[in-house]
């Protein structure tokens, strides 16, 4: 990590990130709740790949508001773009799940990444569904709403229960294929439409794995490390790669890691734990 961040600059831009990501998101959610017929103002992206005015405005409050207080930052967010500065950097998703939360479902958040050199040091997710705020420091556990929280300590398939992603970037065949190999172990599924609440659901002991082909960094670094934080295993590319191309992400309890491997083994990844 760059000298410039010791402990003190870390804490600080936690702080920080923790406050503008509860507030964003809550107006977000309140923008949600006042909209009408249209005044979401949806643009389509891609075959079922939104964005909406909220998304922007969100996104624009983030910048503004951490960079207002960290000028020297650098960011890079899904909607206005950037790339990684040679000290720290900002990677920012405004509203994960954006179809969620087109559509009303509940499952979506913000997610506040801060990376200095080669590793990831802060991330901070505002889950909607819960109006709560979970955050990690490198190093330091794995929080929601300030109080601790740790991985499931499940080590049975048959009361496994898993989250995975999927996006039209890759082959359906073998999501299905992964799906139907963890359900014949006894394992229950889900599938939520945001990375960012699937990882944080494995850091909290709800889930068991998420696992996802590929994401873009913004989707998965706050949550990643939030979930090792907690005591999950996670594998996913080198930093670098994942700023620069995205990658896949797979997150688990560490008692269930003879079930995951397979997966580490597709993806030609090791999995790492706080």
């Amino acid at each position: 990590m760059p000298a410039q961040f010791d402990p003190s600059a870390i804490h600080a831009r936690a702080e920080a990130a923790i406050r503008i990501a509860r507030q964003v998101g809550r107006e977000a959610a309140s923008f949600r709740q006042q909209a009408k017929a249209g005044t979401l103002h949806v643009e389509n992206k891609g075959l079922q790949d939104f964005v909406t005015v909220a998304d922007r405005q969100a996104e624009q409050a983030i910048r503004d508001g951490l960079l207002a207080q960290f000028p020297d930052d650098t960011f890079m967010g899904e909607e206005s773009g950037g790339q990684s500065g040679a000290a720290g950097t900002w990677v920012v998703d405004p509203i994960d799940g954006t179809t969620n939360y087109i559509r009303g479902f509940r499952h979506w958040g913000v997610s506040v990444a801060f990376v200095a050199g080669d590793g990831v040091e802060i991330g901070v997710i505002y889950d909607a569904a819960q109006d709560k705020v979970f955050h990690a420091i490198r190093g330091g556990g794995a929080f929601k709403d300030g109080e601790e929280i740790h991985a499931a300590a499940t080590t049975d398939p048959s009361k496994g229960m898993i989250i995975l992603g999927h996006s039209r970037r890759t082959s359906f065949d073998d999501y299905l294929a992964i799906s139907k190999r963890l359900y014949e172990r006894g394992m229950d599924y889900r599938r939520m439409g945001a990375a960012a609440i699937g990882l944080i659901r494995v850091a909290e002991g709800v889930a068991d794995l998420y696992y996802e082909r590929h994401l873009n960094a913004w989707d998965l670094l706050a949550g990643a490390l939030i979930a090792q934080e907690a005591g999950a295993k996670v594998a996913m590319p080198r930093l670098p790669d994942l700023l620069d191309d995205g990658g896949p992400v797979i997150a688990y309890s560490a008692g269930m890691e003879g079930e995951f491997a397979f997966l580490l083994d597709i993806e030609g990844l090791a999995a790492t734990s706080r």
